[in-house]
């Protein structure tokens, strides 16, 4: 991508081709109790008109939803499925009357919530009722928007579970299928493949594999993986919910520990491993998190692939916390990209220590880094000295020392169990935090957490709400076809005489223990702007390519003007 400069209505625009977000509310908040009941990629892309003095703003949304926000995922009807874990106990939000849970773990009868479903644009929720435990499970989004949820603890570790999109329909909730998981699994992670199904790797004591849907060549339906094995740590794992991506060329990256590989899923073969990353460990319970830095899309050739991996602890530092000693976390940042030829870790700090990170992509192509503790390891009681403030990392400033930026502190302690995503405006929903076995109020350093609370980015900041796209439209409606050459039309507030813009393409991500499963964004090429009006514009792009770089399914499109990103528009590829 570069430069590229049009002719339009006796203007000249150089167009930039950005990515986008959106406004929401503009103050920030006090804390009260609870209540009960319900760089290496040149920086054209990121011109630096945005100083460092904004640094973004919080909202608390709701003091208490009744659950803690232990699993997070968007839909694309604008609703957020937030869940916790249910053999604790009554949480703080009653099923519809009628509506309870028979012979749980815990309770004989449990009449209690532990999921809701949050609607953005009205900022309400309503409790929804889980059959058997979803706690520490996974969870990725089919082709139709559907979340297929897998696995959980005891009576829910095998289960498979379904949650459809609907408005207006008060009764639409979780269903559990018939059909079962081949083994448990628990801090399992998954992702959607380019043919559509949904692949589960890894979980407790499972070194393996399987598939939802299954198909005739699936063999008995697991596959035996001993990576996970030979990445599995005595006494602490530092192996679970596994790091994944979907590769440009249809396979899969998986990152465990310390190592990682690619993975031939259709023929069940290792194709390639990676160098180590040096210094800490980064998988649950040394907990990192990690993203897939923008794929920026261009006709006839394959897009630079880089993962990065940030945060998590020293081995060790689970047994440790376990005695009440708290190690420091991981300042530590890695780079690779899988493209090289010959790939390395390029190693870079963040302003602090932090294990059980939340590390989310903006529209902008930037990496949002929030939650999480300076000491200790991911577990009940097990970290102390939460982090406040959110980093944003500029991946493309060409100079390491101005990639980092400290942001706005949260009042919140975010610890194990919390959870964050990007919402459709722009906005990162942040919720849950409960380091404990069961909801505890009082007499303890960090209560269980039931609020809800909005981040506001800088790029939503006020003084450039006149920078910032509106009305956003795609000409072919919602449905895409790969490759598909489409336009998008928009306003901005005022007129622009140097417009500069990118579109970027992002799906909603399942977040739960520090990791989006499913998250990437991708940089639409573009191949046209067209002025129509005084305040109208018209960004002509190509969809992307094929199934490989977008799975099937719903993701968001955001204009971004000027490093100001508009509200997304969602579109269906297939």
């Amino acid at each position: 991508m570069g430069l590229i400069k049009i002719q339009s209505f006796s203007f000249l625009f150089t167009i930039l081709i950005l990515s986008s977000s959106s406004l929401p509310h503009r103050h920030r908040h006090n804390r009260r109790h609870h209540r009960r009941n319900s760089q290496l990629i040149p920086s054209i892309f990121h011109p630096p008109f945005i100083p460092s003095n904004v640094n973004g703003e919080w909202v608390l949304l709701h003091e208490s939803i009744g659950v803690s926000a232990m699993h997070m995922q968007l839909l694309y009807n604008n609703k957020v499925i937030i869940f916790d874990r249910t053999d604790f106990g009554a949480s703080n939000l009653s099923l519809p009357q009628g509506k309870c849970r028979f012979d749980d773990e815990v309770l004989d009868v449990d009449c209690s919530a532990h999921s809701v479903l949050y609607d953005i644009l009205s900022n309400t929720y309503r409790p929804l009722m889980v059959q058997t435990d979803v706690w520490c499970s996974s969870g990725a989004l089919n082709s139709d928007g559907t979340l297929i949820q897998t696995g959980g603890y005891h009576a829910g570790d095998r289960k498979i579970r379904l949650f459809s999109p609907c408005d207006g329909d008060v009764d639409c909730d979780w269903t559990e299928l018939p059909q079962n998981l081949t083994v448990q699994r628990w801090y399992a992670s998954d992702h959607i493949l380019p043919d559509g199904r949904v692949i589960i790797v890894g979980g407790r004591k499972a070194f393996s594999y399987e598939f939802f849907p299954k198909t005739m060549d699936d063999n008995g339906g697991v596959f035996h993986l001993p990576f996970l094995v030979e990445t599995t740590d005595p006494m602490e794992e530092n192996n679970l919910y596994p790091f994944l991506y979907i590769l440009p060329d249809g396979n899969l990256y998986i990152f465990s520990n310390q190592r990682s590989i690619v993975l031939d899923y259709v023929n069940h073969n290792v194709l390639r491993e990676f160098p180590m990353i040096p210094g800490e460990k980064r998988s649950y319970p040394a907990t990192g998190s990690s993203v897939m830095l923008p794929l920026r899309l261009r006709q006839g050739q394959e897009p630079v692939v880089e993962v990065m991996i940030c945060g998590g602890a020293w081995g060790g530092a689970y047994v440790k916390a376990l005695e009440g000693e708290f190690w420091r976390g991981s300042s530590s940042c890695g780079r690779m990209r899988l493209t090289d030829p010959d790939p390395k870790w390029v190693m870079e700090e963040m302003p602090s220590g932090r294990v059980m990170p939340d590390m989310l992509l903006l529209p902008t192509g930037d990496v949002l880094i929030l939650n999480g503790a300076a000491n200790g390891a991911a577990g009940w009681e097990n970290a102390i000295d939460p982090v406040l403030n959110p980093v944003l990392y500029r991946p493309d400033e060409p100079d390491p020392r101005r990639r980092f930026n400290v942001l706005t502190p949260t009042t919140i302690a975010r610890m194990y169990h919390s959870s964050a995503i990007l919402l459709p405006d722009g906005r990162i929903l942040v919720g849950g935090s409960n380091p404990h076995s069961t909801y505890n109020f009082t007499g303890v350093k960090y209560p269980t957490e039931l609020s809800l609370e909005a981040f506001s980015p800088p790029y939503l900041a006020t003084q450039y709400a006149h920078l910032r796209p509106l009305n956003q439209a795609v000409d072919v409606g919602q449905v895409l076809s790969y490759g598909q050459q489409f336009s998008i039309t928009f306003t901005l507030p005022f007129p622009q005489p140097d417009a500069e813009f990118m579109v970027s393409m992002i799906p909603p991500s399942f977040t739960t223990h520090s990791f989006g499963m499913n998250q990437r964004l991708l940089f639409l090429e573009i191949v046209g702007v067209e002025r129509l009006f005084m305040f109208g514009y018209r960004v002509i792009v190509f969809a992307p390519p094929t199934r490989n770089i977008a799975p099937p399914g719903y993701y968001m499109v955001f204009v971004v003007h000027q490093g100001v990103p508009g509200h997304s528009v969602w579109v269906k590829i297939q």
